[in-house]
C-alpha cells in the first residue's frame, strides 16, 4: 500500500530511495507498537467527530468502529503489523482500515494529519505512563517508610562533605528519600496539566474547514481541554516532552542519589548494610567479590535519563514555529525515557527490601566527635551562654563531647524530623 503523502510510485525501488526510506523512516515504525492503542483512541473520536459534521453516516461510522476495534485486538495479540514501508502507525491503521472498507477506510483521514495524530497519541501515552510512574513512586516510598519503621531504633552517622557530621538515623536516611519521591508526587499536577490538553484536530498547525468539535474531541479523550490555538498543538511537540523527561530525570536523580548512598554505606569501608546476594553479582576472576550491581545500574539509568532529556533539548533549539522533520526524533527520548524510569523503580523497590541493617558496625560508628554540636547545645542550656561561645569552648576541647551517648540523644530530641522521630506516620499522611 502507498504511504499517506505519496502521489506516485515513481523511483521507489532504486537503492537510493530506499535509503532515503530507511533513513527518513529510521526505527518510527517499530516505536508506534507502543502507541497503536492511543491513536486507535483518538482515531474513534475523530470518527464520531466527522459524523458529527456531516462527512460520515451513521453506518460509515459504525463500520469504521468495528474496523479500529477489529485492529486492537489484532495488536493486544501482538499480530498488528507495522512495517518500514509503512513509515507509521496511522499509514498502517489507515491501509487496514482502505483494504478491508475500501474507499470509507480512507475517509478516517479526513480534517486531520498526521501531526495532530501523533501529538495526540504521545499525549494519550504519556498521561498514561505518567500516572503508572506515579503509582510506582507511591509504591517505592511505602518500602522506604517500612524499612525505616521497622529500624526506626538505629542510629547512623549523618555526614557532610562525606565527612561525619551529627548523628542521625537509618529511619532518617531512609525516610528523607520516601519524602523526597513523595513531594516529587505532589509537583506532577503542574506537568499533567501540560500533558492533559487536546491537539486533537488541530490538523497540520493551521486548523481545517471542517466543522470539527474539538470541544467534544478533547473531553471524550479525557483531556481537560483542547489546546486553544491550532499553531499551538505544533509548537508544543517537543516542548512539553522535554518538560516531561525533566520531570522523570528529577525522579530518577532521587533514586540515583539513594543507589549512590547504598553503594557506599554496604561497602566494606561503611558496612552499615549488608545486601542481599539477589540484588549483587560476582567476579569472574575474584571469587570473594560481592558486587552491588542493581544498585550500580540504578545509578546509571539516571544518567541515561538525562541524556534523552539533552537530546530533547538539542532537538528543539533554533526550530522555527509549525513543523520540522526534526521533531519526529522527540519521539523515541520520550518512550525510553519512561521505559527507564519505570524499570529503576522497580529496581529501587526491589533493593530496598533487600537491604539489611548491620547494627554493630552502625552503632560503633556513632563515635564521640558526632555529639560535638550537642555537647554545645548542653553548654547554652546549662550556663546560659550564647552558641557561639559554647561553639569555641567544644573545638578548644572536644573530648566534653564523649560525655554524650547514642541512645541519650535519640532519647532527648524526639521531635519532628529529629533522630528519635523520623516523622513517618507524618510522610504516610502525605502520601494517602
Amino acid at each position: 500500500m502507498s504511504k499517506l503523502w505519496q502521489k506516485s510510485t515513481t523511483d521507489t525501488k532504486s537503492e537510493t530511495a530506499q535509503k532515503v526510506e530507511a533513513f527518513t523512516v529510521g526505527n518510527d515504525y517499530l516505536l508506534d507498537q507502543d502507541l497503536v492503542p492511543f491513536d486507535l483512541a483518538a482515531s474513534a473520536v475523530h470518527a464520531e467527530a466527522l459524523k458529527e459534521a456531516g462527512v460520515l453516516s451513521d453506518e460509515e461510522f459504525n463500520k469504521l468502529n468495528e474496523g479500529l476495534e477489529e485492529i486492537l485486538e489484532l495488536w493486544e495479540s501482538g499480530r498488528f503489523e507495522i512495517r518500514m514501508e509503512d513509515e507509521d502507525m496511522h499509514t498502517a491503521i489507515e491501509n487496514f482500515l482502505s483494504e478491508k472498507l475500501g474507499d470509507l477506510g480512507k475517509k478516517i483521514h479526513t480534517a486531520r494529519s498526521r501531526n495532530d495524530q501523533v501529538l495526540t497519541a504521545m499525549r494519550l501515552y504519556e498521561r498514561e505512563r505518567l500516572e503508572m510512574v506515579l503509582a510506582e513512586m507511591k509504591t517505592v516510598a511505602i518500602a522506604l517508610l517500612d524499612f525505616a519503621e521497622i529500624h526506626a531504633g538505629l542510629p547512623m552517622p549523618g555526614y557532610t562533605h562525606t565527612r561525619k557530621a551529627m548523628l542521625s538515623s537509618v529511619a532518617l536516611w531512609a525516610g528523607s528519600f520516601a519524602e523526597l519521591l513523595t513531594v516529587q508526587r505532589e509537583s506532577a499536577i503542574g506537568i499533567m496539566s501540560l500533558i492533559n490538553r487536546s491537539p486533537l484536530g488541530s490538523a497540520a498547525g493551521f486548523g481545517t474547514t471542517f466543522p470539527i468539535n474539538r470541544e467534544m474531541e478533547a473531553d471524550k479523550l479525557g483531556f481537560n481541554s483542547p489546546l486553544i490555538c491550532s499553531t499551538s498543538a505544533q509548537l508544543s511537540r517537543g516542548w512539553t516532552e522535554l518538560q516531561v523527561v525533566q520531570y522523570l530525570a528529577s525522579v530518577t536523580s532521587v533514586l540515583n542519589r539513594f543507589a549512590t548512598d547504598v553503594i557506599q554505606f554496604s561497602s566494606e569501608g561503611y558496612g552499615f548494610f549488608d545486601l542481599d546476594r539477589v540484588v549483587c553479582t560476582g567476579s569472574s576472576i575474584m571469587p570473594q567479590k560481592k558486587n552491588p550491581d542493581l544498585a550500580e545500574l540504578i545509578r546509571g539509568r539516571h544518567a541515561v535519563v538525562v541524556g534523552q532529556s539533552a537530546t530533547l533539548q538539542t532537538l528543539l533549539s533554533n526550530l522555527t514555529s509549525g513543523y520540522h522533520r526534526d521533531l519526529q526524533l522527540t519521539k523515541e527520548p520520550v518512550i525510553k525515557a519512561f521505559h527507564h524510569t519505570l524499570e529503576t523503580l522497580e529496581a529501587v523497590r526491589i533493593l530496598v527490601t533487600s537491604i539489611k541493617p548491620v547494627q554493630s558496625a552502625l552503632v560503633k560508628a556513632c563515635t564521640p566527635e558526632i555529639f560535638a554540636a550537642e555537647a554545645a547545645y548542653d553548654l547554652v542550656k546549662q550556663e546560659g551562654i550564647s552558641f557561639r561561645e559554647a561553639y569555641r569552648k567544644i573545638a578548644e576541647n572536644p573530648d566534653s563531647a564523649t560525655q554524650l551517648t547514642w541512645q541519650e540523644v535519640m532519647e532527648q530530641f524526639t521531635h519532628l524530623g529529629s533522630p528519635g522521630n523520623a516523622g513517618i506516620s507524618e510522610i504516610r499522611k502525605m502520601l494517602r
